[in-house]
């Protein structure tokens, strides 16, 4: 069980492709992309994941879809 306010190592690794993906490309990355980079095949997984990280604060989307993403902090 991981302790409030700390983030889980892929939890981590998942806000750096995001970051580096809205660098790189000028857009959040899909689901899959950051699957593809963070070593995750489940679509589901990752979604999970987003949906912790969009829980704690740390990053919003705009509408329905992960694509839309934004980092908060």
């Amino acid at each position: 069980m991981s302790r409030p306010g700390v983030l889980s190592a892929r939890q981590a690794a998942i806000l750096r492709v995001i970051q580096d993906w809205i660098t790189e490309h000028g857009e959040a990355p899909t689901v899959r992309e950051i699957g593809a980079r963070v070593g995750l095949a489940s679509a589901g997984s990752v979604a999970y994941q987003l949906g912790r990280l969009e829980a704690r604060g740390l990053i919003s989307r705009t509408g329905h879809r992960w694509r839309a993403c934004r980092l908060c902090a």
